[in-house]
C-alpha cells in the first residue's frame, strides 16, 4: 500500500507519518518512508538521532548521484540530460534504517525558482517515486510538500491514498482545499481529510462545515499533550508514548485506510 500525506506546514502530517510507519513496522511490516518536505524533519520522528539526520545528503542535492544518473550535475540546468537512467538501486544505496525498523529516503527538493520540472534533480526525484510507487513492494509512506509537485501525472496513479491532514482553522482549510482539487486533477482514486490538534467538538464542526459532506472525512485526531512532550523531548518511539490518546486514534484512522484495502 502507498499512502500521501499532504497538508500545511505545521498542521502534523510529519507526526501522523512518522507514527503511521513505526505501527506498521511494529507490525511485521517492510516499511520506506519517504521525507518529500522541504523542512525534513520525518527522520527524527522515526527516531533517528539529530547528527545523523545532519549528515543525510537528501537525493536532490546529491550531486554525484544526479550526474551519475542523467550525464549532468545540477550545475548544469539547461543542459541536456538523459530522461531514462536506472533508479532501481537507490532505496537499498541511500535509506537509512531507522530505530523503528522503518527505512527512510529523503527526497529534497528543488530550490531555485528558475529550475522547472525539466532540469535533472527533478527527473530524477521524478523516476525515483514513480519507481517507489509502482515497482516496490513495501508500505509506503509519503510525506509530502503542501503543492504535492513531486506527484505529476503517469505517478500519481499508484497512490493508493492521499490523506490531507488540516487544523480547524481558515488557512489550513483552504490549504486543504487546493490539495483536494490537485488530486482530483492527478486523478488519485481515494483522498481522506483528517482533522488533526482538536480540542472539542466546535474544532470538529468547523472542519464537517467544509468536508462533512463530501463523504471524505475520515476522523478526527485529538490535541495530545503527551505527543507535544514528546516530541519537545526528541523521543519519539510510540512504546515511550504511553497511553497517548493521540496515537491511538492516528492507529485507528490507519487501521480504516487498511480495511479499505483489504
Amino acid at each position: 500500500m502507498k499512502i500521501a500525506i499532504s497538508g500545511k506546514g505545521g498542521v502534523g502530517k510529519t507526526t501522523i507519518a512518522g507514527i503511521m510507519a513505526q505501527t506498521l513496522a511494529k507490525r511485521g511490516f517492510k516499511v520506506l518512508a519517504i521525507d518529500a518536505d522541504p523542512n525534513a524533519n520525518l527522520g527524527l520522528t522515526l527516531g533517528i538521532p539529530l547528527e545523523v539526520v545532519q549528515k543525510i545528503v537528501p537525493i536532490s542535492e546529491n550531486s554525484d548521484l544526479i550526474r551519475e544518473k542523467t550525464g549532468v550535475g545540477p550545475e548544469s540546468y539547461g543542459k541536456i540530460f538523459r530522461l531514462s537512467f536506472r533508479v532501481d538501486d537507490i532505496v537499498d544505496n541511500f535509506a537509512v534504517n531507522s530505530p523503528s525498523n522503518v527505512n527512510l529516503l529523503i527526497m529534497g527538493t528543488v530550490k531555485s525558482a528558475g529550475e522547472g520540472c525539466t532540469c535533472p534533480a527533478n527527473a530524477l526525484i521524478r523516476a525515483l517515486l514513480r519507481h517507489v510507487l509502482v515497482r516496490r513492494d513495501e508500505f509506503v509512506i509519503v510525506d509530502m510538500e503542501a503543492g504535492i509537485e513531486h506527484l505529476g501525472r503517469g505517478t500519481a496513479e499508484y497512490v493508493d491514498c492521499m490523506l490531507i491532514v488540516l487544523e480547524p482553522n481558515l488557512k489550513s482549510i483552504e490549504t486543504a482545499k487546493k490539495i483536494y482539487s490537485l488530486s482530483r486533477e492527478l486523478k488519485i482514486r481515494n483522498i481522506f481529510f483528517v482533522g488533526n490538534k482538536i480540542f472539542d467538538t466546535n474544532d470538529e464542526a468547523i472542519i464537517k462545515e467544509a468536508y462533512g459532506d463530501t463523504g471524505a472525512l475520515l476522523g478526527f485526531i485529538p490535541y495530545d499533550e503527551k505527543i507535544k512532550r514528546a516530541d519537545a523531548a526528541g523521543d519519539w518511539s510510540i512504546d515511550s508514548i504511553r497511553n497517548s490518546e493521540g496515537i491511538s486514534k492516528i492507529q485507528e484512522l490507519m487501521n480504516k485506510i487498511m480495511d479499505k484495502y483489504q
